[in-house]
């Protein structure tokens, strides 16, 4: 994070954390996936199929955390966290979560749920910038796999940017959309007036997974009323054998 009096820039990350275990489940990662996610400094950090608590796991893998996964990889590196339970069975709950370096006033998780069907919902935080008049909203996002759904779900997102967020803040919408028919881009960047990251640099959103070949392009970083915004490369190692989608990362000027 770098500022001056009228600018800041800070980093931002996004991954799917296929529950701390790598594709397939063959390997508890957590604790290199930590390491990584601490690599890349990001200020504020969009997870997505993070556990919050399962008793099963935690009785039989060794090294399986005290605390909640998302508590873990903060670790001392992000003093302010949010939590989302999303899905929940008789062994635990996951769901998504939001780190950031910045005070997180506020958050709601909302439900945005197909009744029936998959559990799914978005994390909405507010974070207070020391010094800055405006909060910076972050909207974690994990969509579902069928495009009916996706569509009802980008409704309601575009909903809540329209109805219930200043429409002069800075505002990142991050994480998995599932959207692989790429149908959602155009409907998010019409009705909720954002830009995707790699999309505006490079001419498409990039390709996250599979994580060791990526072919399908799933996850995007989306902001509204930011001065700049570029991706940033991420190394192929050791990202490729740590989740099931490759992460995104970029930098951001308000």
């Amino acid at each position: 994070m770098t500022k001056n009096p009228t600018t800041l820039t800070f980093r931002i990350l996004t991954v799917n954390t296929h529950k701390g275990f790598t594709f397939f489940n063959r390997r508890f990662i957590l604790h290199e996936l930590r390491d990584a996610v601490q690599a890349v400094s990001a200020d504020i950090v969009f997870l997505q199929e993070v556990l919050g608590s399962h008793d099963l796991h935690a009785a039989r893998i060794p090294n399986w955390p005290a605390n909640s996964h998302y508590e873990f990889l903060a670790d001392s590196m992000w003093t302010s966290f949010a939590y989302g339970r999303n899905a929940v069975y008789p062994d635990g709950h996951h769901g998504n979560a939001v780190l950031s370096k910045f005070p997180i006033v506020r958050y709601e998780n909302r439900d945005v749920s197909v009744h029936g069907h998959e559990e799914r919902g978005m994390l909405h935080c507010v974070c207070r910038i020391p010094g800055r008049e405006i909060d910076v909203h972050a909207i974690c996002v994990h969509l579902g796999l069928q495009e009916s759904h996706r569509q009802q779900q980008i409704r309601l997102l575009c909903d809540m940017i329209q109805n219930d967020l200043p429409h002069d803040a800075p505002l990142v919408i991050a994480g998995d959309f599932n959207d692989w028919r790429l149908r959602g881009h155009e409907q998010i960047e019409r009705c909720a007036g954002v830009r995707e990251v790699f999309v505006h640099a490079n001419g498409h959103a990039a390709r996250t997974f599979p994580a060791r070949m990526p072919l399908l392009r799933l996850d995007r970083i989306y902001v509204r009323n930011a001065q700049v915004h570029r991706p940033i490369v991420l190394p192929n190692r050791p990202w490729s054998h740590l989740s099931d989608h490759a992460p995104l990362a970029a930098e951001v000027l308000i």
